[in-house]
């Protein structure tokens, strides 16, 4: 197989037309070709007067020939797996976001059937709950955007990055394709699904793996753990107990009383670093101009950013989870908290773009030994804002300007915020300890030089971000993948191991996998 790349265009292309353009590029005979699809495409926008998109296209050839230019590629293919698994008891799985589904279904690809726990509803009723949150502010703290079928991911842009391009990556992308995915997810540089996509693809692949013989209990949660001599035998929920040789811990990175639950029946636990801080909204417009100018000879698709600044303090402040033309939304699942996070449909085309702008929070910032010293820090924060907020689930929003000068706002501009059920004009500094205030105020400024009208005076800042990644860590073998507690397995973004949709899914397969080793 070769790869043809450099192949640059601009202009709107079919898959078809990139291929046969490349194949003309490179004085290939079409009727040589066994297969081509496009293996990678990025938009190249360093020149304002000149942006393409930048292609490479993969080759398989009926009678083999030099190709000048090209790359001789070996064509990947996901391992096969050795399915040692002699237990008579069904693996559980707890949890039905990325990690727990995909463990899922790796186990009844290879004959085992699961049984998934999932405190929230199914993703149907679950958009159903979120609705009525956003447009009421009556919660749901079982089924809402941190719990139920699908994770915390459902409700955001569906990003699927994970920073490398592993065969477990390219699984997972030909997985989501196969249940409904977008094809293009295959060779975008930043592929995205969309909640509006997401809800219909992980209701086909629970469907999928009912087919195979997993079940399904939505709305049952998980209470506590039977171990006994250091292993798992059985968990009990709110409506019974099961025994169970294999538990998988996909809980997410919001299951805090499952974390308390953990410590008290010693499974081995540690904090680890997180980051906190806002959701900044521009005009998706202003971010297109920044990015790719005023004068774009063909259509291109939201421009997206991505941040890193180093604080005088020692702080990192990064932008996270970008959605273009996306929403903020109310990502509450305690009560009487607030917590934001980002969304966008997968055609992006609202008004705002949001990005989460966050600075890191260190172990060694918060007091005590307890593991969970983070997830008390979230908590405290998170709190601070809905009182803030007015006590009735409207989130504190302040322009930009209001903050820099460290003055409540009183109006809005240009930009309208999109958080609802609403929000009330605040003064963030006195939401966050000073050496955050400090870090973000000056990433605003350096971001500022990077996209112009990042730090406009009417740019929304919408709290509290808290919720990117979890406060603590799971530990487990590196080798086994099982916690302290034979037969326990950390999974996923909750147990630290993960960082969204992506490398979630990738970690749920294998765990699974390993599962499926093991004698």
């Amino acid at each position: 197989m070769y790869r043809l790349s450099n192949i640059k265009i601009r202009d709107n292309y079919t898959e078809d037309e990139v291929i046969d353009y490349a194949l003309k590029k490179y004085h290939i005979k079409k009727n040589n070709v066994k297969e081509a699809y496009i293996y990678k495409r990025s938009i190249d926008a360093r020149n304002k007067n000149d942006i393409f998109f930048n292609y490479s296209v993969d080759i398989d050839l009926i009678k083999d020939c030099k190709i000048n230019g090209a790359t001789f590629i070996e064509k990947e293919v996901f391992p096969s797996i050795l399915v040692n698994r002699k237990s008579n008891l069904n693996p559980v799985i707890i949890g039905a976001g990325p990690a727990g589904l995909f463990a899922a279904l790796t186990l009844v690809e290879n004959g085992i059937k699961p049984i998934i726990f999932e405190q929230g509803s199914r993703v149907e009723k679950r958009v159903e709950d979120v609705n009525t949150f956003v447009n009421t502010g009556k919660l749901n703290t079982k089924s809402n955007i941190q719990f139920g079928e699908g994770g915390a991911g459902t409700f955001s842009d569906g990003k699927l990055t994970t920073g490398n391009s592993s065969i477990y990556s390219r699984k997972v992308l030909e997985e989501f394709v196969r249940f409904g995915a977008p094809k293009e997810i295959m060779y975008i540089a930043k592929p995205h699904i969309g909640t509006d996509n997401l809800v219909e693809i992980i209701k086909n692949i629970r469907e999928y793996i009912i087919s195979k013989g997993g079940k399904f209990l939505f709305d049952t949660k998980v209470t506590d753990f039977d171990i006994t001599y250091d292993k798992i035998k059985g968990i009990i929920y709110d409506t019974g107990k099961l025994d169970t040789d294999t538990v998988v811990l996909a809980i997410g990175h919001s299951a805090r009383d499952t974390f308390k639950k953990l410590v008290e029946r010693k499974v081995k636990i540690i904090p680890k670093n997180f980051a906190v801080g806002a959701r900044i909204e521009h005009l998706q417009s202003d971010i297109n101009n920044s990015q790719y100018g005023k004068n774009t000879k063909f259509k291109l698709p939201p421009a997206e950013y991505k941040l890193v600044y180093h604080a005088k303090n020692g702080r990192t402040c990064y932008t996270f989870c970008m959605c273009p033309g996306g929403q903020v939304m109310a990502s509450s699942s305690d009560e009487k908290t607030i917590v934001t996070n980002g969304m966008s449909k997968f055609s992006r085309d609202g008004e705002n773009a949001n990005s989460a702008l966050l600075v890191n929070v260190l172990v060694d910032d918060l007091n005590g030994n307890d593991p969970l010293k983070g997830m008390y820090f979230q908590e405290e924060l998170e709190k601070k804002a809905y009182v803030m907020g007015g006590e009735n689930y409207y989130a504190p929003i302040q322009r930009v300007e209001d903050y820099i000068k460290n003055i409540k706002t009183e109006h809005i501009g240009k930009v309208i915020p999109t958080y609802k059920p609403g929000y009330t004009f605040s003064n963030l500094n006195e939401l966050f300890p000073e050496h955050i205030n400090s870090a973000l105020k000056e990433a605003l400024v350096a971001f500022d030089k990077k996209i112009k009208g990042f730090m406009d005076n009417d740019a929304v800042l919408t709290a509290v971000e808290t919720r990117t990644s979890s406060p603590v860590q799971i530990t487990r073998d590196s080798d086994t993948l099982m916690s302290n507690i034979d037969g326990l397995y950390p999974c996923g973004e909750g147990a630290g191991y993960a960082g969204g949709i992506m490398t979630a899914a990738i970690d749920g397969i294998k765990v699974a996998i390993k599962i499926l080793n093991h004698k």
